[in-house]
């Protein structure tokens, strides 16, 4: 009998990362390598992305790197198939490209407003359709997709009308998605909160504001894209087998925004 920390290995799986050049795309690649998966890595910077593979080749396991657009749907998509083709197999697909920037409510444009539902949604969606048939060319065991939404898809504030709905879209898409796709696929997602990425240099650079975000935040800290990491592991292995269609929330403990960036309140 196994014990219980062997379902949180992946050995001798594949996955793909989306967004994996840094923050919590390269943590999670990285996390699925030390325990056990080889990794498809994908994102715009190829720099970036070597930084990556190294850590990954440095666990034992293989990379490969994919520099691309993930914009393009046509090549999001592609990214299915060249993990098949590299490594003969595809266990898990994390969709963790995404992002937005906060725009006043007058200042969203329909064209922002589609983009972000695009950049967040859809290209899950493409990607996601492109390995399923993939993925359920061996049933050996479940296999998982794992999509990163926000706090802010459950949460509202000012400032991320397009950022929010469409991380609500993409929680939601991940429910629908668990229903069409079980049981040999199981589909979750997370709810992410204030992490220590490359989006909070701003923030981390303003120690009031910091102080304000901390205190705000029950665990008292902002979290570390390992902290997502270990999330991901837990829902795309056997550890997480029990469990489709559900948002992990892992945010400190937040229930409501915790920073005021200013935005107007237009009907005052």
């Amino acid at each position: 009998m196994s014990g219980i920390l062997d379902r949180f290995a992946v050995t001798g799986q594949v996955a793909i990362v989306t967004g994996a050049g840094r923050g919590l795309g390269a943590a999670t690649a990285v996390a699925l390598a030390e325990a056990g998966s080889d990794v498809l890595i994908s994102a715009r910077t190829e720099k970036q992305l070597d930084r990556v593979a190294e850590q990954i080749r440095a666990t034992g396991r293989r990379v490969l790197v994919v520099p691309a657009d993930l914009s393009d749907l046509d090549a999001v998509a592609g990214l299915a198939q060249a993990a098949y083709d590299e490594f003969g197999r595809l266990d898990t697909v994390v969709n963790n490209v995404g992002g937005t920037f906060p725009t006043e409510f007058l200042k969203t444009s329909n064209e922002f407003l589609n983009e972000a539902f695009s950049f967040n949604v859809t290209t899950a969606h493409a990607l996601s359709v492109a390995a399923v048939p993939l993925m359920l060319k061996d049933d050996d065991l479940q296999k998982s997709i794992v999509t990163i939404s926000s706090m802010m898809g459950r949460t509202a504030d000012r400032g991320f009308i397009a950022y929010g709905t469409a991380k609500a879209a993409l929680a939601h898409w991940t429910k629908m998605a668990a229903q069409d796709l079980a049981p040999k696929i199981r589909v979750n997602g997370i709810y992410v909160g204030s992490i220590m990425t490359s989006a909070l240099e701003y923030v981390a650079g303003q120690p009031e504001m910091m102080n304000q975000l901390e205190t705000k935040t029950p665990l008292g800290r902002v979290g570390e894209p390992e902290d997502i990491a270990a999330a991901v592991l837990y829902l795309s292995s056997r550890a997480g087998q029990y469990v489709t269609g559900k948002l992990l929330e892992v945010d400190g403990g937040i229930q409501q925004p915790t920073l005021d960036l200013g935005f107007p309140d237009v009907g005052a």
